[in-house]
């Protein structure tokens, strides 16, 4: 599997074509599997997230049987990717082109498929299909462009800095009102001993001069 072989090994028709090799099945009908480095079937046990298994129930593993990515003789079905094209066209598969039924939804991918710059208008480039609905109306449908910078967009980025930036200065008046509170409670806190202080002084020269 992913090795990339000549087309003139199927015919002569494939001249000049290039395929490589994506997957098959062996007679039985069990598949190819990357990185099970043999030409023979193996059961390995299978878990959730793995190739050739669906998990049925939360937290199952399974053995299943596999086919090893080596091509062998008993391989009945071979998938094959076009890589490079030929000289002659084949019937059905590379002589038409289909058209993309749906288009990018990005805007950044609308200016890429079409080569727009900034200034273009992704709007008018978008790829709608139009249809009859079943009430015969006729009817144009298109994606919701993604990631499209518009004036409300750009309103709203400006709302969030302005809201961030209040918040900053809001925050910074706030510390320094709380840092003069904190400050006037200490100076009367200091003031409140200072004057306990001078009270138990006055009243100790007063006892003295009493005695």
């Amino acid at each position: 599997m992913s090795q990339e072989v000549d087309g003139t090994t199927l015919g002569e028709e494939y001249a000049g074509y290039i395929f490589r090799i994506s997957g098959g099945n062996d007679k039985q009908g069990f598949p190819m599997r990357q990185g099970i480095l043999t030409n023979t079937r193996v059961r390995l046990l299978m878990k959730k997230g793995h190739k050739c298994y669906r998990q049925r129930r939360t937290g199952e593993r399974k053995r299943k049987s596999v086919r090893g990515c080596i091509v062998g003789q008993d391989i009945s079905v071979l998938n094959l990717v076009v890589t490079k094209m030929g000289e002659t066209a084949i019937p059905g598969l590379t002589d038409d082109s289909v058209p993309r039924r749906l288009g990018p939804k990005r805007a950044n991918n609308i200016r890429k498929l079409f080569n727009l710059s900034k200034d273009d208008d992704v709007r008018d480039y978008v790829i709608a299909r139009e249809f009859t609905s079943k009430k015969g109306i006729q009817q144009r449908k298109a994606p919701k462009i993604q990631r499209l910078i518009t004036p409300l967009t750009l309103q709203r980025k400006r709302a969030r800095k302005a809201e961030k930036m209040n918040s900053v200065l809001r925050n910074k008046e706030e510390a320094a009102s709380y840092k003069k509170l904190v400050a006037q409670r200490l100076s009367e806190q200091k003031e409140a001993r200072r004057s306990l202080i001078s009270k138990r002084r006055s009243t100790r020269k007063s006892q003295k001069v009493a005695a």
